[in-house]
């Protein structure tokens, strides 16, 4: 069974933790990793999607296991880096598909380089400006600060929203590596990234409407943190685009994950190239 085996190589100075399945396919597919969780949020669809495609699932610095910098903590930012580890890696227009925290960085990577990504699939992440998010999401968004958050158990702010996890059931493994994945202070610095939406967005929006490169926009029907006008702004304003919504809250990969790998293998053996 082809199964997720994280190792770590240095990205500009920054030790990323990486898992990679190499089936010799035409297609890669990049996959970041929600928040907060990590690239085991792929395990259920990895077996799936190698049948489809050479994979690269990728920590995002501060996120997972990889190595946090601060000046990363944007999604600007992060969609740069993105574009150095592709350049580093030498990986030639892939699909990328970034959720949740991934998405705002993924649509900067597409509108600021075009041509460089192949397509772009996104969901359950913030991009709608003014602000559409809820929940604890929202909470951290808003807070005057974060020395609130930082007297709090990070163990327990990531199992308060792994519950929101609705039906798959995590791997141990899985669960664990989300737990130690922000234990000290990573948890309450990686909101950092999340606090500078409302820098962030705004800028992303004018771009939007320029963004030639398809875009899969996949979103849960009830997401407490995402609701679906985030995905209903992105679908209307970019050009070339697709939207799917799942029966499902905000960790759609996994409770949806047959419906989630199904539509993306379609969408890379060639659906990204009939969105008019």
């Amino acid at each position: 069974m082809n199964t997720i085996a994280p190792s770590y190589q240095s990205v500009d100075g920054v030790d990323v933790r990486v898992a990679r399945s190499d089936g010799g396919h035409d297609q890669t597919l990049i996959l970041t990793c929600p928040w907060p969780e990590s690239l085991y949020a792929f395990e259920s669809t990895w077996s799936l999607l190698s049948e489809h495609a050479n994979l690269v699932a990728v920590d995002l610095p501060g996120f997972g296991g990889s190595q946090r910098r601060d000046e990363l903590l944007t999604p600007r930012t992060m969609g740069a880096f993105l574009v150095r580890l592709m350049d580093q890696w030498g990986i030639d227009a892939p699909h990328l598909f970034g959720p949740d925290v991934g998405t705002a960085a993924a649509l900067f990577v597409a509108a600021r380089h075009p041509g460089r990504v192949r397509s772009v699939i996104v969901g359950s992440g913030a991009v709608a400006f003014p602000l559409q998010i809820g929940g604890a999401l929202k909470d951290l968004v808003e807070a005057p600060d974060l020395a609130p958050i930082a007297t709090l158990d990070p163990q327990d702010l990531v199992s308060g929203s792994l519950e929101l996890v609705e039906k798959y059931a995590l791997s141990p493994k899985a669960r664990a590596d989300y737990l130690t994945s922000y234990l000290g202070d990573r948890f309450t610095e990686s909101c950092r990234y999340v606090r500078s939406y409302d820098s962030e967005l705004p800028v992303l929006a004018d771009l939007l409407p320029e963004v030639r490169t398809p875009v899969l926009v996949l979103q849960g029907d009830h997401d407490p943190y995402v609701p679906p006008a985030n995905a209903e702004y992105l679908h209307g304003r970019l050009p070339h685009s697709r939207l799917h919504e799942f029966e499902a809250g905000h960790f759609f990969w996994e409770d949806k994950g047959d419906e989630f790998a199904a539509l993306v293998s379609a969408w890379i053996a060639g659906q990204y190239r009939d969105v008019g």
